[in-house]
């Protein structure tokens, strides 16, 4: 017999009951999930498939007065990888270059990656092993750094799962050391580190900008269309420097093959144009090149012809000459008789280098002969407070307008107020006051401007994106002693030229050229002096229309510890500098001058 239910309606009901329940669960979670917590659920997910990371902006170009590139920002890459994911993956699938699908195992995929890195997969598993036993869940480790294009796409070619790459922003220097000393370099860490680099860095930096994009949870892809640029990057400006490069690759390797020759501790040669004060040329040896910096030794990955303030010896005499002249104490006939051996009216104690008896000086003969003692008695017709002055008027005491990273201002002692009576007669010839090859540059520089003296100059400005130059230097001289005493001196330090002892060593023929020498002590930084000597030779040619000054300076050359050593040098640098710029040949000879009466 067919029993039928007897309560089929408390069953559709209760049946019923349930489904609405359910129905209503859901659709108060799918309004909790769209309309109450929409917005912090999307946020949430955001968070979770959002990937952000900086938009790299470019480091401006250094750029030698020519538009030749010296310096130039290029993307370099980290190689990183993650020793968690590495030792969970015993082998990974990939696709051939062949196009079929190949295993490759963990350690086939190392030694893959040392070769495209020049290292061991024992290397990198060792690295692996060591970063997992500091951390075991260890998920980033630096494989190497700063890797150029060629070996990241070697890497990236491999596809294997636990590596890595991230960009890491550097400078390349085409041009190797070539004005290695001034350009400077940037560290490890992008950050400016020296030179021009450094002191320069307003221009040159750039400011980076951010991304955000969306990608899959599973493999990381990148969902096309999601990215946002949050932050514009912003490029760096451009230097344009008074530099040219060829000149410059020039005066080094003349400075280096005669730092080899004479065995000498370094050199610093100084190119300027006389009319404007713009460097042309700025040599240090040994010098940095900024691809490698820490393959040379830190002490000459600068620029000394900024940085290193020496006595400058004889050189000197030329401004104090100026002085006298300026004054109306003198001119380039002026006489004087001085003996080996002066002792001054306030005791001070003067010797030349040379012994000789009572000699009838003119001024003349007195730069010829770079005699110390006439050098004193025409000084001595100067107050103390108005060569002081003069000095200052010179450029002396403090850096120039360059502005070069660490540059000195060397010291002039203090002042007349801080001068013993040895230093009043000293610092007349050159000794007891400091300056650097740049400041000297700049001395013969306003003499051969006729005694306005102009800014010195290294950087023309700074060129943005849109063309528009900034920073552009001053042009403005400024007017030092009187035409009348920069032109006797340059008529003088002609005849030096012409008679003194390196006559046939420095002679260029067809030119005028107005040079002096100089040997001064170096202080060794304990009150007392260094062994060697600082030898130099400053210089402007053509010497009745200058247009270019040379200075030269050679520390302690061994085998050649006079002003003979630097002597080569001014003459291949000037002859090379008059040829370069076509500078028409002077005229008629100077007029001769008498150097005795």
């Amino acid at each position: 017999m067919k029993r039928v239910s007897r309560h089929p309606m408390r069953r559709i009901v209760a049946a019923g009951t349930a489904l609405v329940l359910m129905v209503g669960w859901f659709v108060v979670r799918l309004v909790d999930i769209q309309v109450v917590r929409a917005a912090e659920l999307n946020e949430a997910s955001q968070d979770v498939r959002s990937e952000t990371e900086t938009v790299y902006g470019e480091r401006g170009r250094i750029l030698d007065a020519n538009g030749t590139v010296l310096a130039e920002p290029v993307m370099r890459y980290h190689i990183t990888i993650s020793p968690k994911q590495a030792m969970a993956t015993e082998s990974f699938e990939r696709t051939a270059a062949d196009g079929a699908d190949e295993d490759v195992t963990r350690d086939e995929a190392l030694e893959q990656l040392g070769a495209a890195l020049g290292r061991t997969g024992a290397d990198i598993r060792s690295e692996i092993d060591e970063a997992l036993a500091a951390d075991p869940k260890a998920d980033f480790a630096y494989l190497a750094k700063r890797v150029d294009t060629e070996v990241y796409e070697t890497v990236k070619a491999l596809r294997i799962p636990f590596v890595y790459s991230k960009e890491a922003p550097a400078r390349r220097y085409p041009n190797g050391s070539v004005a290695g000393n001034l350009i400077g370099f940037v560290t490890e860490e992008g950050e400016p580190g020296a030179g021009l680099e450094y002191s320069e860095n307003t221009c040159l930096a750039s400011e980076d900008g951010e991304r955000t994009w969306l990608h899959s949870l599973k493999d990381w892809v990148a969902i096309p269309g999601t990215e946002v640029v949050n932050v514009q990057p912003h490029d760096g400006g451009d230097l344009q420097l008074t530099i040219d490069a060829d000149l410059q690759y020039y005066v080094q390797r003349v400075a280096a093959e005669q730092v080899r020759a004479t065995a000498a501790d370094w050199a610093t040669v100084t190119v300027m144009e006389a009319k404007t004060g713009r460097l042309l040329a700025v040599a240090d040896v040994p010098t940095v090149d900024p691809n490698a910096p820490s393959a040379t030794d830190e002490g000459d990955r600068g620029s000394r012809a900024f940085t290193a303030p020496f006595e400058p010896g004889s050189t000197f005499k030329a401004l104090t000459a100026a002085s006298v002249i300026d004054a109306g104490e003198g001119d380039a006939k002026s006489r004087v008789t001085a003996d080996y051996r002066y002792i001054a009216p306030n005791g001070a104690d003067v010797n030349d280098s040379f012994y000789h008896g009572p000699t009838n000086y003119t001024m003349t003969g007195m730069l010829i002969d770079s005699s110390n003692t006439a050098m004193s008695l025409f000084g001595e017709k100067v107050s103390d407070e108005q060569r002081y002055q003069d000095m200052v008027d010179f450029g002396l005491g403090e850096p120039t307008e360059v502005g070069f990273a660490s540059e000195a201002g060397g010291d002039l002692h203090g002042g007349p107020d801080e001068w013993d009576n040895q230093t009043r007669y000293a610092t007349m010839f050159g000794q007891g006051l400091t300056t650097t090859s740049i400041q000297i540059a700049s001395v013969y520089q306003t003499l051969a401007n006729g005694g306005v003296r102009m800014p010195v100059t290294l950087v023309d400005g700074c060129l943005a994106a849109d063309g528009t130059l900034t920073d552009a230097p001053a042009q403005e001289g400024r007017r030092v002693v009187s035409e009348k005493a920069a032109d006797q001196t340059s008529l003088m330090l002609e005849q030096v030229y012409r008679e003194g002892w390196l006559a046939d060593q420095w002679n260029i023929p067809g030119y005028r050229v107005a040079a002096k020498t100089g040997t001064a002590q170096v202080p060794d930084g304990q009150g007392g002096y260094q062994a060697g000597y600082l030898v130099s030779v400053s210089g402007f040619a053509p010497a009745d229309d200058p247009e270019f000054v040379v200075s030269v300076s050679i520390m302690n050359p061994v085998k050649m510890n006079s002003s003979a050593a630097s002597a080569p040098v001014f003459q291949q640098v000037m002859s090379q500098v008059l040829k370069k710029y076509r500078t028409v040949p002077s005229g008629a000879q100077a007029p001769e001058l008498p150097a005795t009466w």
